[in-house]
């Protein structure tokens, strides 16, 4: 059999050392405005829609914001027929 070769190293010791989180409450203000600073910074990691791309996906949004409303509509004068009819019937 394979020997194995066994080493005698102790182990890494972690250089890294903790952090101690500080568990007092911020100010009123300075709570807005870290506020403010942190929606500054996510709002710059944002990936904002070229003018041509705005443009298309809000013709889209219409368009079917507008067959909606047309079947919606052709739904409700149906219902509203068959109601009618229903009532002279009885």
């Amino acid at each position: 059999m394979a020997e194995e070769k066994k080493t005698n190293s102790a182990p890494v010791k972690a250089t890294t050392t903790a952090v101690k989180k500080d568990d007092t409450k911020l100010g009123f203000f300075k709570r807005i405005g870290k506020w403010f600073r942190e929606m500054r910074s996510e709002l710059k990691k944002v990936i904002w829609p070229t003018p041509k791309a705005l443009t298309k996906n809000s013709l889209v949004s219409v368009a079917v914001m507008l067959v909606s409303a047309l079947l919606l509509w052709g739904f409700d004068l149906l219902a509203d027929g068959l109601v009618k009819a229903l009532f002279t019937w009885l």
